[in-house]
């Protein structure tokens, strides 16, 4: 899955945005990431290891993100319930007029052939939209907040 948002918080608000993994994460991002399977298991200076799922998803994975490089994370899925594995990086670059834009990309590998069909979807349908939306909503929401 491919998708670019542009949004209305500053390049550092959406580091802070994607690396914060205090309680406010899940507030940051309620519509993407359910409190039910969320546990963090490490975190770092400049990586962490979490259990995360999102609300109403059949699927959880525990993921390694590694923010080293100032303008990218990237991701590795360590564990998932879809017996696969899978890779992903978010890079911010400062927008034209403000704000950002952000670059998405992520993608799952090895799965069980039956949940071979549901990722396949979840990666060649409209869902990509759908997510990308939750991510402009999410971010703007943040640099409203007037999180620093």
């Amino acid at each position: 899955m491919r998708f670019d948002v542009e949004t209305k918080a500053s390049p550092e608000q959406v580091r802070r945005a994607f690396t914060d993994f205090t309680d406010r994460r899940l507030q940051t991002w309620s519509r993407t990431l359910d409190p039910k399977t969320y546990e963090l298991r490490g975190l770092g200076e400049t990586w962490a290891v979490v259990r995360e799922s999102s609300p109403g998803s059949p699927f959880w994975v525990v993921v390694r993100y590694d923010w080293s490089e100032p303008a990218v994370m990237r991701w590795t899925v360590e564990e998932s319930s879809y017996g696969g594995a899978g890779e992903g990086m978010i890079r911010v670059a400062p927008g034209d007029g403000g704000g950002s834009r952000v670059h998405v990309e992520w993608n799952n590998t090895d799965a069980r052939p039956m949940q071979k069909p549901l990722l396949f979807l979840l990666h060649h349908s409209p869902m990509g939209r759908v997510i990308s939306r939750m991510y402009t909503t999410a971010l703007d929401r943040y640099a409203q907040s007037g999180a620093d």
